[in-house]
This record gives structure tokens, C-alpha cells and sequence, in this order.
């Protein structure tokens, strides 16, 4: 074993030195260097621990999408500013900028990704790049290569440099076939969307590399997730974003499901909440590699009759969107989230009338809501 690790370094020291410039030794380098695949079997690897360190260092991928700006402002007001990088392929606002940490990473670009992990030292990664439902069916192979290569490139990272990892799942990666009121954490899962595809294939190779290369892999299923500070991303539970910004501005909304489509849902608070307690729940607590997790359940009626209690004269009406409605027809209902509750003490804190109310104090007192209340 001690000959091959040398000739392994020495191949990779080789290949990192050609002048040619032409980013095709990346792949070899890769192949003999750094895959989790030269690891041996009984390889020991772990995460660092508070023992071990003060605070983790966290690097957040996709961190321009609706939940990383969110979850870098969590984590720095846990672990300090400067320990959370935020990341993106987009220019951030300038709010976003100054919060924080900030820079450039491609999770295609394997090089840079894995230079990125090791000159900030990173002890913690959050992989939330990816595209979501409806814009992955719009275009497949970037969806493909986004949110498949991408993953390969992040789990091949965090094995080799020991890190948590923590990547989100979905109620997108069930299926039609799936059992839907509720859902268990452990049943048949056959999405037809690439989006939900690529999901189950994470929680899948999250879960191999886990007992193959001892990698801490932790993932959650997320439901529809709801926010006030940011706009809808092309995902099928965005309606229930939508609707907030439509009845303040316009007093009208168009929903692209049917009224009766039940779908479980979340407030954005209460999914960071999760994400940073399933990361810190101590490894033995932990049955299982991915959970779900619940708060809420309601339809587009239910929640325009919410809505109408804070904009009486809401107008809401109904253009069905064939593509998302059959997305939403092939999705849970209700998640069964008692191994969550029961493994490391997951408890919502916002049903349906908390979110709507909390979501009008957000976005603004306008005169028609003021009337209401």
C-alpha cells in the first residue's frame, strides 16, 4: 500500500507540473490523485468536531439561490463572519457582498472548487447549486450537468478533505408511484423530472460515499419553501411566494395550479432552523443519511383564504400550468417526518396563519393590510 500512495503522488506531481496548459491533465490528475475510488476500504475519515476546532469553517455553493444568503447570515451570526463563505457564478448585490465572505466558485470546475476547500481550509460544506423543477425540465442537459457533475465533483472534494457535507433534497424526488399521504423517509421513490432524478441520485451517492469512505453526508428533504427575501426561482411551489408580492402590489394573482393541489410547505425560518440543527446533531444520534422534514401542508384556496384575511379584496384566479401541475400531481402531500423528530428533536415553529402574517410584516404595510388589521 505505502509503494502505491507513492506512486500515486508521484504521478500526480508529474501531471500538475506539464506546461502545456491545455486543462486535460485534470483529468488524470484527478484519476490517480484525489478520488475517493484510490481510498482504501477501511480508510477512517471524520469531520472536524467543536473539540477539535472552535468553529467550522463553511463554504455554501449556490449561495445566491433562496436559501444561502438566508443560511450564511445563520451561520455568521453563529460561528463568526469571517468563518462563512458565500458563493456563487453570479454578481452578488452589494448588500450580499458586505455581509461577508464572498467569491467566485464553479462547481463544474473541479480544480478551482477543490483550491477553494483547501486555501480557506473549509471543515464544512452546504451544496446548494442546482437547478430546480420547472427550469430543470426547460433545459435538461445543463440541469444534467449542473446538478449530477456538479454533485460528483463536490463528494469527491469533501472524502478527500474530510468535510461534512450537507446537500438538500426535495419532496421532488418522489414520484407518482410514491406513497403521498404522507410519506415515508424509506419507500419507492421514481421522480420524472430531472430535477428529482438528480435529487435521488445525491441521496444515493451521499449515502454510498458515507459507508464506503466513512464521508459525514447529511441531507435533508425540503418541502416548498417560502421567503420574503427573495423572488421566486422556477420551482412548482413558488406560487406560495408569488401570491404575497401579487396581493400587495396588485391585489391579483394568477395561480398556475389547481386550487385543490395540497403540497407540504415551510417557512424559510424554520428550514435553516433544520439544515443547521440536522448538521450539528451529534453522529451516533443519526439513523439515517436523509430525512424529511415537515411543518405545514395547505392548498392554493387555503392559502388565498389566509391571504384574504390581511387583503380582503385579493382577486385569485386559476391558469393551470400543465408541466408544473403534473409535477405537483406526482409530489407528496403530506411528509412523514417523525424519525427527524425522534432522532434529533425537529419542531417547527410556523403553521400556515404564523407564515402569512409573518410574510406581510416583511414585505411591507401596505395601506390595504393596514386597513385589515
Amino acid at each position: 500500500m505505502p509503494i502505491i500512495r507513492s506512486l500515486g503522488r508521484a504521478a500526480s506531481q508529474l501531471l500538475q507540473s506539464s506546461g502545456c496548459g491545455c486543462g486535460v491533465s485534470l483529468v488524470p490528475v484527478r484519476a490517480i490523485g484525489v478520488s475517493p475510488r484510490q481510498v482504501a476500504s477501511d480508510a477512517s475519515f471524520h469531520s472536524v468536531t467543536f473539540s477539535e476546532s472552535d468553529h467550522p469553517r463553511v463554504l455554501i455553493t449556490g449561495g445566491l439561490g433562496q436559501l444561502g444568503v438566508g443560511l450564511a447570515k445563520l451561520l455568521r451570526k453563529r460561528f463568526g463572519k469571517n468563518n462563512v463563505i458565500l458563493s456563487d457564478i453570479r454578481k452578488p448585490a452589494d448588500n450580499v457582498f458586505y455581509s461577508g465572505p464572498f467569491i467566485f466558485a464553479d462547481i463544474l470546475d473541479y480544480k478551482n472548487l477543490r483550491e477553494i476547500v483547501v486555501n480557506n481550509r473549509i471543515t464544512w460544506l452546504f451544496h446548494y447549486s442546482a437547478l430546480l423543477s420547472a427550469v430543470g425540465e426547460a433545459n435538461v442537459p445543463l440541469a444534467r450537468a449542473v446538478n449530477i457533475t456538479g454533485l460528483h465533483n463536490v463528494l469527491d472534494i469533501a472524502a478527500e478533505h474530510n468535510l461534512r457535507l450537507f446537500v438538500p433534497s426535495t419532496i421532488g424526488a418522489f414520484g407518482p408511484t410514491s406513497p403521498r399521504d404522507p410519506t415515508p423517509d424509506l419507500c419507492i421513490q421514481r421522480p420524472r423530472t430531472i430535477y428529482g432524478v438528480s435529487k435521488v441520485h445525491a441521496e444515493l451517492m451521499g449515502e454510498y460515499y458515507h459507508y464506503r469512505y466513512g464521508l459525514d453526508f447529511r441531507c435533508l428533504r425540503y418541502p416548498g419553501i417560502i421567503s420574503a427575501d427573495s423572488q421566486p426561482g422556477g420551482g412548482t411551489t413558488d406560487y406560495a411566494v408569488q401570491i404575497f408580492h401579487d396581493a400587495i402590489k396588485t391585489g391579483k394573482f394568477k395561480c398556475y395550479l389547481r386550487p385543490d393541489t395540497r403540497l407540504p410547505m415551510m417557512y424559510i425560518d424554520d428550514c435553516l432552523k433544520a439544515t443547521l440543527e440536522v448538521m450539528e446533531a451529534p453522529a451516533e444520534a443519526l439513523t439515517m443519511r436523509t430525512y424529511n422534514i415537515s411543518a405545514m401542508s395547505f392548498t392554493p384556496e387555503e392559502l388565498a383564504q389566509e391571504v384574504q384575511k390581511y387583503v380582503p379584496e385579493l382577486q385569485m384566479t386559476y391558469n393551470v400550468d400543465q408541466v408544473r401541475q403534473a409535477i405537483a400531481d406526482s409530489w407528496p402531500m403530506n411528509f412523514d417526518d417523525s424519525n427527524a423528530r425522534r432522532d434529533w428533536g425537529w419542531k417547527h415553529d410556523y403553521d400556515l396563519p404564523e407564515l402569512v402574517t409573518t410574510m406581510f410584516s416583511y414585505l411591507g404595510s401596505d395601506s390595504r393590510i393596514a386597513q385589515a388589521n
